[in-house]
């Protein structure tokens, strides 16, 4: 499958900085970062960005409006979209079983419910947020929950590993890419899809592909 388009949900921290640098080094593939806040999305479109890091305010100036676009119609982007990275919140339980331990994924959820009921085609779905093992498998049974007759949708992990400070380094020089996925073969073609994306910049040999569970573990 060749990525044509990506939309980012959560323009924060992480998918804020990660789409301008894929924007960056993937000049032909179209990047949309979308987000429900207003505030946020005016701030990305401004020269006073919601997030400070070295070198992003070049990377965006470079991208955006060129393939980087920022905007709160998250219907749109979800729907243009081959490939949904998945990266909002998951602040720890307030209340509830796991309370001040547990990851709160009411976030999540409602994003897998919002693709399901938007997307018209075949997606594939990246958690980049920072997420407990099997939340693959939680955003799966919402998606086919969901979804419309004859649309379907494989889930990745590609956990981030970002600094304060260096992350736009850490974006452009990673130690690693981890991407877990089902081990089937549309898994395999969706992780060979978001290896594509990374090898325009990123050596082979740090990319490592594993199961969805192996690479939800490497961020405990």
């Amino acid at each position: 499958m060749m990525v044509k388009q990506i939309c980012c949900i959560g323009a924060g921290y992480v998918g804020g900085p990660t789409c301008s640098v894929i924007a960056l080094k993937c000049p032909d593939i179209k990047v949309v970062v979308t987000d429900k806040s207003e505030g946020r999305i005016n701030a990305w479109n401004s020269n006073e960005l919601p997030v400070y890091e070295p070198g992003l305010d070049e990377v965006v100036k470079e991208c955006r409006g060129r393939n980087l676009f920022f905007t709160t119609d998250v219907d749109t982007a979800i729907r243009e979209s081959d490939l949904i990275f998945i990266s909002v919140n998951t602040p720890t339980k307030t209340f509830g079983f796991g309370k001040g331990r547990a990851a709160d994924l009411r976030h999540i959820e409602s994003v897998g419910r919002k693709i399901a009921e938007v997307a018209k085609n075949n997606k594939i779905v990246v958690e980049k947020s920072t997420v407990p093992v099997r939340a693959a498998e939680s955003i799966n049974s919402i998606l086919r929950a969901n979804t419309k007759p004859g649309v379907s949708f494989q889930v990745l992990s590609n956990p981030e590993f970002l600094a304060e400070g260096s992350a736009i380094n850490d974006l452009l020089h990673p130690d690693r890419i981890l991407i877990g996925g089902d081990q089937t073969e549309e898994g395999n073609r969706a992780v060979h899809a978001l290896c594509s994306i990374y090898k325009h910049w990123i050596p082979e040999n740090k990319i490592l592909t594993m199961n969805t569970w192996s690479s939800e573990l490497t961020k405990l």
